[in-house]
């Protein structure tokens, strides 16, 4: 008989900021009982929401099932930055440019593909602009090196027909109240999600059309008859297909065994920011930044019925065990808090108030996991660096392929080479921690 058993089981180190400031969430239930659906889908974020909704769009008489571990919007999905991006955003190289022209134009059609469903999400539920913001974004550089990269990826742009605008020093200051900036790019394509709102206003509005279950983790499947039976705690599913939209968990139940890169990424949020101190700050009320080297830091200042608020991220380790230590959060903490202050040392009175840890899913070729992978479970993982427009496309692909053996969206995904082995530890863990860090020494002030 086939059988996957999960080996670990998502763990989450500190409470999810995003999650954290907003107003009490209604639960969802407990799956406490056995039961059957057509599809179960594992994994409650951007790839497993975004599956179910295509799915029911494609035949609402479908039964659905979707199982998260933990609280919804707790997890990976409520941990993300929030930026939905349409344009290259190429994590490995210097100025975010893709493998050429082509490519890139492909990828940006399938990226502004996710953000128009995302944006069908955002009316079905009448998200307000604090949650869903079609602003765009800055590549904001603090350094020569900085500068040449926003001006090579301008460049970039302008081969491939993009709209976008180089900004001043001046330019910048004035849109961010922080003087540390020496140049801006900006690009008007991206949309700003507050990802644990619009992750929790998909699960509800879901919640009225298929079965969703938090606090309820995948333990297992295995095969019996043409079907499968998924195992949780305390119930049973029977169920005729599978999606796994657990990102890096895939390798939990055995997929891709020593082909993902699961590296953590770390996050800062100060506490609401007084009206003194927002006079002092000026700048928009909301805006956001991406560092002009990839490996740099990523700001962004956020208003609304949660406050007015900066967010802070930068640091990276690997771990292949799928979760970090709260020693490793306490020192990006300290990171964090000097980075703020360089970019905002008219505000030294501010403190932070949440800081968390979330987990993201790369391979070596900035492939998927995508697919079948054993009769009637596919797979919509490894969204290297980009969560929300990957995973959103890659749950809709998947959706695609098992209802209608294929569509554009799996065909990309699918057409992609397999992610190669990593080296065995300790060699990989030594070498891509060796390698992050020289990253981000090499960014400096970015």
């Amino acid at each position: 008989m086939t059988a996957y058993t999960a080996k670990r089981l998502p763990r989450q180190t500190a409470a999810a900021g995003w999650n954290a400031i907003l107003p009490p969430q209604a639960p969802l239930p407990v799956l406490e009982q056995d039961l059957t659906a057509d599809v179960t889908i594992i994994g409650g974020g951007f790839a497993g929401l975004s599956a179910a909704r295509r799915l029911h769009q494609l035949d609402p008489s479908l039964k659905v099932a979707v199982l998260e571990a933990g609280r919804v919007a707790e997890g990976s999905a409520g941990r993300n930055s929030g930026f939905m991006i349409d344009l290259p955003h190429d994590l490995s190289s210097d100025n975010y440019a893709g493998s050429g022209l082509e490519a890139d134009r492909a990828a940006i059609a399938f990226n502004r593909k996710a953000i128009e469903f995302a944006k069908g999400v955002a009316e079905d539920c009448a998200l307000p602009q604090e949650i869903f913001d079609p602003a765009g974004k800055i590549n904001a550089a603090a350094t020569r090196a900085g500068d040449r990269h926003n001006r090579d990826f301008a460049a970039h742009l302008d081969r491939l027909g993009e709209p976008h605008r180089l900004l001043s020093r001046q330019e910048i200051q004035d849109r961010t109240g922080s003087p540390h900036y020496t140049s801006g790019l900006y690009a008007p394509g991206t949309v700003m999600i507050q990802p644990a709102g619009y992750i929790r206003a998909l699960s509800a509005h879901l919640a009225g059309q298929i079965s969703i279950y938090e606090n309820t983790p995948a333990t297992g499947f295995e095969k019996q008859g043409n079907g499968w039976v998924v195992s949780t705690p305390k119930g049973r599913i029977r169920t005729g297909r599978i999606i796994l939209a657990c990102n890096g968990h895939l390798e939990s139940f055995g997929f891709y065994q020593r082909r993902l890169m699961h590296i953590c990424l770390y996050a800062s949020m100060t506490k609401r920011l007084t009206p003194e101190q927002i006079t002092r700050l000026g700048g928009d009320a909301r805006w956001s930044v991406t560092p002009a080297d990839p490996a740099g830091t990523s700001v962004r200042r956020i208003s609304g019925s949660y406050g007015d608020r900066i967010l802070i991220r930068t640091c990276a380790s690997f771990h292949p065990t799928i979760e970090t230590s709260p020693m490793r959060l306490h020192n990006a903490g300290w990171v964090h808090d000097r980075k703020f202050k360089e970019r905002f040392p008219h505000l030294g009175d501010v403190r932070m108030e949440h800081r968390w840890a979330g987990m993201l899913c790369l391979s070596r070729n900035g492939s998927a996991a995508f697919g079948e992978l054993d009769q009637g479970v596919y797979a919509a993982c490894c969204q290297n660096g980009l969560g929300i427009a990957r995973g959103t496309l890659q749950g809709m692909g998947a959706a695609e392929l098992l209802l209608q053996g294929g569509s554009d969206t799996a065909s990309h995904f699918l057409a992609q080479p397999l992610p190669p082995e990593l080296p065995p530890e300790p060699f990989a863990s030594l070498g891509a921690n060796t390698y992050l860090m020289w990253k981000e020494w090499r960014s400096g002030k970015e």
